[in-house]
């Protein structure tokens, strides 16, 4: 009885063992935390091979389509700046010079009209000596006047009227005063010693006047 009493109580332990040691082996906080440890270290490796794949996907986007690097680009952009800033140069030189051509010639067409009264001037002085017919000659200095006159009208000049008008310092220079008796001269030019000229509607010159008083 003893014997199986004691057998009996030796398989009771043994359970009790094996109970334990599978307890132990089913809860294991150490064995969780290594768990734990192994996912988040393969989630981070996945999500960093993510992020790689991203930044290479963006990498490639920046990439040009056409095959050309950044710096091909930037020397193209900078070849073109250079050769714009050589045409602007050209330009520039050459609007200069125009203007300056402008001005120098300006008053071309006006001296090429202007010649053939010269001429004439020419003629009238070597004739004067020789002329005989004082009519002839006053005749030809009227016909030289009369074209300087057209040529002037041809122009846009044309004289400033002043005798016997009122006096217009727009218009007028007075050089002297001088009394007068009629009482509807006072305040007018009296006289004309230098003719003034209009050019379209500005004055070119002013009229230099007596004026009564």
């Amino acid at each position: 009885m003893k014997k199986k009493a004691k057998e009996q109580q030796e398989l009771t332990d043994e359970a009790l063992n094996k109970s334990t040691e599978n307890k132990e082996y089913s809860y294991n906080p150490e064995n969780n935390t290594d768990k734990n440890q192994a996912d988040s270290l393969s989630s981070d490796s996945a999500g960093s091979a993510a992020e790689g794949n991203s930044a290479s996907a963006g990498i490639a986007d920046k990439v040009p389509s056409d095959g050309k690097t950044t710096e091909d680009k930037l020397a193209e952009m900078q070849d073109k700046y250079i050769r714009l800033s050589a045409e602007f140069d050209n330009y520039r030189k050459r609007t200069l010079r125009e203007k300056m051509d402008l001005s120098k010639y300006a008053a071309e067409e006006l001296f090429r009209n202007i010649i053939p009264l010269m001429d004439d001037f020419d003629r009238a002085l070597a004739h004067m000596d020789t002329a005989a017919d004082c009519v002839a000659m006053k005749d030809g200095i009227d016909l030289i006047y009369n074209k300087f006159s057209a040529f002037f009208k041809q122009n846009g000049i044309k004289e400033i009227e002043s005798m016997y008008l009122d006096f217009n310092v727009d218009l007028h220079e007075a050089i002297a005063k001088i009394p007068v008796q009629e009482e509807e001269k006072k305040g007018k030019v009296v006289d004309v010693v230098q003719k003034g000229y209009y050019i379209y509607d500005k004055v070119l010159r002013h009229s230099k006047v007596v004026v009564g008083e």
